[in-house]
């Protein structure tokens, strides 16, 4: 029985996937359609980043190949983002070229270094509501992004379009022998050439490469000035980097249901942004779309298709770059919607589920949507998202603080019971909950059932004991569980003037 466990928890590996002709076939297929995907997202990422689009096409080629090695997300895609050319399209503007690598490189090195620090762990801080906020904003992204496309445009791209969402929808239903988006794609290009429609196509997105990424090093002067100029640069793109490609880990394991390890994937960006640098590439991150038609729309498991992604992208656009650019930008369009609409988490926004959901769950998962869609920077939307949850949280616990008037064991005392969590949002409010005026002489404040978890907490009770102190009255704090002792006994007294 133990052997048959530990079989099936083997089933997605890639040693699995290779003795498996069918499952092979799976991987290799959905690598060549996540390639095809990939080269008109690499071109246009490249024009935001200020760069040819050769930078950005082999920045994808090492990416996905290196990240398919040393990630710790099988099947996840990793390749040149929009969030990346954002974040480094002012410096390439300003300095140029080997500024934007020096900076790809260091990224990578802040990378390896925040997740070895441990920085993954931090993903258990951002709640469903904030993940939900996120994959809805992705969808909203991705759907947005290919308006361009559809927007003065020959009248032939919309009914290439239909097209090719029929086949997109109706072919799954028959077979799943082949993965629906390389059928619309073959067969809108073939179309496309026979008819000599004249329609947008790759080849209007940008110049493909054609030869081969090499080895370079940036010639900028190795100084403290360089550093400057391209620390700040490097941090946002490091963070950007590791926040969406942990983000889209999780969401990877969530579709899957299988676990993967968040640290390795956080250096394993960090060393493939490395090897993007010494190859020319403008590095990246993890790609939420692309991972989405590799996992959900094709079926891919393992990082056989991620490693294939990154092998037919370079095959397709230096060696195959004439057939490549004929296909029709409506093919590509039509996929990326359906990746929209299958990644939208329609029951979020079922008006069922939003009357059941409390209020501050939904106002999270919209501000997440709506900051995210303003700046077009998931990383933005996520930290908005869990401060406005953090803050939500923190008034709603500071509500269920109440402090009772429990007991009355001699005429001269008084017994309080405080009771909930105590911190600076809940504590800040107790000092007004006791009758210092009226009160007897000895005063007992019973914390048994609370907890002191702050400063903040311990700076209040000090400011208790010192307004009864000033009437002549006397305070004894009990029912302090080891940790609030430890807590209090540290900072009581030592924290100013008690006010």
């Amino acid at each position: 029985m133990a052997v048959t466990i530990a079989s099936s928890t083997n089933d997605n590996s890639v040693r699995a996937a290779l003795r498996s002709p069918r499952r092979l076939k799976t991987e290799v297929l959905a690598g060549l359609v996540v390639a095809l995907a990939l080269i008109p997202e690499a071109i246009s990422f490249s024009i935001i980043a200020g760069v040819d689009p050769r930078v950005g096409l082999f920045a994808s080629f090492t990416m996905a190949v290196t990240i398919a090695v040393v990630g710790g997300r099988p099947a996840m895609i990793s390749a040149a983002t929009g969030a990346v050319a954002l974040v480094v399209a002012p410096l390439t503007r300003e300095y140029g070229i080997d500024y934007l690598i020096a900076t790809v490189l260091l990224a990578g090195l802040l990378q390896i270094v925040l997740s070895l620090l441990g920085v993954a762990k931090l993903m258990r801080f951002i709640p469903r509501s904030v993940m939900v906020g996120f994959v809805n904003a992705l969808a909203i992204l991705i759907f947005i992004a290919q308006l361009p496309h559809l927007i003065d445009v020959p009248w032939l791209v919309y009914p290439l379009l239909a097209v090719a969402l029929l086949i997109l929808v109706f072919l799954p239903k028959l077979t799943s022998a082949v993965p629906a988006p390389l059928v619309a794609i073959v067969l809108l290009t073939t179309a496309t050439v026979v008819f000599a429609f004249n329609v947008p196509n790759v080849g209007d997105e940008g110049e493909l490469p054609s030869s081969l990424p090499t080895l370079l090093f940036p010639d900028v002067p190795l100084d403290m000035h360089t550093l400057s100029i391209i620390a700040p640069y490097a941090l946002a793109m490091a963070l950007v980097g590791l926040l969406e490609s942990l983000m889209t880990a999780k969401l990877v394991d969530d579709v899957t249901d299988t676990h993967s390890n968040k640290t390795r994937e956080g250096w394993g960006q960090g060393v493939a942004n490395i090897v993007t640098g010494f190859f020319g590439g403008m590095g990246g991150c993890a790609m939420i779309g692309q991972t989405m038609i590799n996992v959900k729309v094709s079926g891919a498991r393992t990082r056989i298709s991620t490693f294939l992604a990154g092998v037919f992208l370079l095959i397709l656009v230096v060696g195959l770059g004439d057939v490549v650019a004929l296909i029709p930008m409506s093919a590509l369009v039509a996929v990326m919607i359906m990746v929209s609409v299958g990644t939208f988490d329609w029951h979020s926004v079922n008006p069922k589920t939003l009357r059941r959901m409390p209020i501050g769950e939904t106002v999270v998962m919209l501000v997440t949507v709506a900051v995210t869609v303003a700046t077009h920077n998931l990383a933005y939307g996520v930290i908005v998202g869990v401060i406005t949850a953090m803050v939500i949280f923190a008034r709603r616990v500071a509500h269920l603080t109440e402090v009772i008037d429990v007991a009355h064991p001699d005429e001269d005392t008084r017994v309080y019971a405080v009771r909930g969590e105590l911190f600076f949002a809940s504590s800040n409010d107790l000092i007004y909950q006791f009758d210092y005026v009226d009160d007897p002489k000895n005063i007992v404040i019973d914390l048994s059932e609370s907890h002191v978890w702050d400063a903040s907490t311990v700076a209040t009770l000090d400011a208790i004991t010192t307004k009864y102190a000033a009437r002549g009255k006397n305070v004894e704090i009990v029912g302090l569980d080891d940790a609030s002792a430890e807590r209090h006994l540290r900072l009581s007294g030592r924290l100013g003037d008690g006010h």
